[in-house]
């Protein structure tokens, strides 16, 4: 299997053999259940669909319902897939964190935190335009030009500008796992990830 679904629990720190204060993401990796499994005569490719976090059967469409029943296990919250090629799990088969081993190296993906309408200074990383003196009072965060006025007459499409921040899907890669505790289903990840507290994560073996 290459890869989980979880949950961003928080942030904390560690020690580590030198004594160093490593920063680190703690994330409730599972239990996650086979839903489906896609196959090359069906579907076109090999997968495996994994759902995590049960969910009330109320709370389901009909259909989902029935896909959850032909896999024999309650109903999730989320559903992702998974490259697998070894063949060895079966509808309703329970993958847990003992699929990692501390050491290895994980990308992990999200939904970023929503930021809101934000100029360019904040959205882009731009420095301003303008000197700080001479009377300047309202230009100093302003984008500049964006634009010729007589040719082309029109702002190109791509330009960067003030607008909407954050709230898309993120994948930071290359993360060490610095713990992986079976018992309670946590990781323990080297590092920052996307989203917020109880947001949802794919991590996935890095390539």
């Amino acid at each position: 299997m290459s890869g989980i679904i979880g949950r961003k629990i928080g942030m904390t720190s560690l020690f580590d053999e030198r004594g160093k204060n490593v920063p680190c993401t703690v994330i409730q990796a599972g239990p996650c259940a086979v839903t489906q499994l896609k196959t090359e005569a069906v579907d076109g490719y090999r997968a495996v669909q994994l759902g995590f976090g049960d969910k009330r059967k109320k709370r389901v469409s009909k259909p989902l319902r029935g896909h959850f029943k032909k896999a024999n296990c309650q109903s999730k919250y989320r559903l992702s897939e998974f490259s697998d090629r070894s063949g060895e799990f079966e509808l309703g088969t329970v993958v847990t964190v003992a699929i990692f081993t501390p050491g290895e190296f994980v990308d992990v993906s999200g939904i970023a935190k929503g930021k809101g309408f934000q100029g360019v200074v904040k959205r882009h990383g731009f420095r301003g335009v303008g000197e700080r003196t001479h009377g300047q009072h309202n230009r100093l965060r302003a984008p500049g030009s964006i634009g010729a006025g007589s040719d082309p007459s029109r702002v190109f499409k791509g330009t960067r500008m003030a607008g909407r921040t954050g709230r898309k899907r993120v994948k930071v890669t290359n993360l060490k796992l610095l713990h992986v505790d079976v018992e309670k289903n946590v990781l323990l990840v080297k590092g920052a990830v996307p989203g917020p507290k109880n947001g949802y994560l794919i991590i996935e073996r890095w390539n």
